[in-house]
């Protein structure tokens, strides 16, 4: 079953990578991902194997959406709707069998306003497109447990501010200096999916 998602994931990283790109070119001064070597498969097929393998394959569609949300706002410092928006129902379909669809809708619900305060006390310091991407994060780790949303939450935090402190310590950046805060949020999310609840 793992390798099997694996493989899914290997495919969808094709995908991925011409979703990056689309995105790349309406930025415009952004060269497409280079054909090789194929990181970008290889990470979808990564995230979408340890995922199966540690809580199962009703979370892969969670891997794949993800890998590519975080690919693109690496990228392009943008989170789409396109992507953001229909991944919700398809979330939800996902983890129906898992028979904690209420407790996902809760969590998707809980986290996504926790950002979106955050979001509107200083919106010069996150964007609207993490709070959308927030809830997402949300379902995938509350389906799990509570504790997992937490964790999830709390790790996505914590990355992001490592990753402003090293800009600040390699003076690449100063504390105004924006970067894009949605890889670091999967990351956080990817990480506790890995773990054992």
């Amino acid at each position: 079953m793992v390798a099997l998602m694996a493989l899914i994931g290997l495919v969808c990283g094709r995908a991925v990578r011409a979703l990056a790109d689309s995105y790349d070119s309406r930025g415009g001064g952004v060269m497409p991902v280079p054909a090789w070597p194929p990181a970008v498969e290889v990470l979808t097929a990564a995230v979408a194997a340890l995922v199966a393998w540690r809580i199962g394959p009703p979370f892969v569609c969670f891997a794949v959406i993800g890998t590519a949300l975080a690919v693109i706002d690496w990228r392009t410092c943008l989170l789409p709707d396109a992507i953001t928006l229909p991944a919700y129902p398809i979330m939800a379909l996902a983890l129906l069998p898992t028979g904690e669809l209420p407790r996902a809708l809760a969590g998707g619900a809980a986290l996504a306003a926790a950002y979106g305060l955050l979001w509107f006390l200083r919106p010069d310091a996150m964007g609207l497109g993490d709070v959308k991407l927030a809830g997402l994060i949300g379902m995938a780790s509350a389906a799990l447990s509570w504790q997992a949303l937490i964790v999830a939450a709390v790790c996505g935090q914590l990355l992001g501010a490592v990753y402003g402190l090293a800009l600040l310590l390699t003076r690449r950046g100063t504390r105004h200096t924006e970067f894009p805060f949605g890889p670091f949020m999967l990351l956080g999310a990817f990480a506790t999916l890995g773990l054992t609840w």
